[in-house]
């Protein structure tokens, strides 16, 4: 079958299972199979595929089809400019979070040690190590084999710098930190089962669940923070757009000074920090 025939078949299969994306998803598991650009669907449309490349091709888009993230099938994930490993154990990283990475970039200096509470991938703590220097950092989680995936991406991307350790938040943690990062579960309970079948499905249910109201892990991250900060330390977390002064509220009345909610680039509230003195 030629590449732009098998691309058309692989697309409208995905449109009809109201993938959303369903033309990139099927242009990118192609490229995956046969190892090909962009440009090739377009200027090598005739291209034939070997009947290897065709029959993993159409296994791949039948995964897709059930709603299996795309990053799962490809088995990593793009974020702030690096690849990261990614399966069922941890969150595949959203360009969301690529705000609080950034904003993080702007406070961090050399010779920081940074805390990622509810690290998972790893993709915030290793990536604000890739963009810094002399820095050390910490990231824990609760699920073993989110670490697992965590461990792994660093040893891919040769970053010694990072220790990953098996916590419940602050449990085994000991010392203190200039920067402590969170990307907590902050999706009320009750929304969980109405979230979109790749979330839903696929994604641990422990990396989305914030309690009743989804502010569970702010409180509790917040009060335990306090202790692990240096004077002048500070706490950065992602937070749904919906909750900025919520997490102002919760942190102003743990003592935090300087809190701020900032907007990403559609004009949404996404990360909060604050200072200890």
């Amino acid at each position: 079958m030629q590449y732009q025939e098998i691309y058309g078949q692989g697309r409208e299969v995905l449109e009809k299972a109201g993938v959303e994306e369903a033309s990139l998803d099927a242009r990118l598991l192609l490229e995956e199979v046969c190892g090909t650009d962009r440009t090739v669907l377009y200027a090598h449309g005739d291209k034939e595929l070997t009947e290897a490349e065709e029959t993993r091709y159409l296994e791949m888009i039948k995964d897709r089809e059930k709603r299996i993230p795309l990053q799962h099938i490809l088995g990593e994930a793009f974020f702030m400019g690096l690849t990261f490993l990614v399966n069922e154990n941890v969150l595949c990283p959203r360009p969301d979070t690529e705000v609080l990475v950034e904003e993080v970039l702007k406070h961090l200096h050399d010779g920081m040690k940074i805390l990622d509470i509810g690290t998972g991938s790893g993709c915030i703590l290793l990536s604000l190590l890739h963009y810094s220097n002399d820095c050390r950092g910490v990231g824990v989680d609760i699920s073993a084999e989110a670490l697992q995936v965590a461990r792994e991406n660093g040893k891919r991307l040769a970053e010694e710098r990072a220790e990953f350790l098996e916590s419940d938040l602050f449990e085994n943690v000991e010392g203190k930190f200039e920067i402590i990062v969170s990307n907590p579960p902050y999706i009320r309970s009750g929304e969980i089962a109405h979230l979109m079948p790749e979330v839903r499905d696929h994604e641990p249910h422990g990396a989305l669940d914030g309690g009743d109201d989804g502010l569970l892990f702010y409180r509790e991250i917040t009060n335990g923070a306090k202790k692990h900060l240096h004077g002048g330390g500070m706490l950065f977390y992602e937070i749904g757009c919906e909750q900025g002064e919520a997490v102002r509220h919760i942190m102003e009345e743990a003592g935090y000074l300087e809190v701020q909610v900032i907007k990403d680039f559609s004009g949404l509230d996404r990360v909060v920090c604050g200072i200890v003195y």
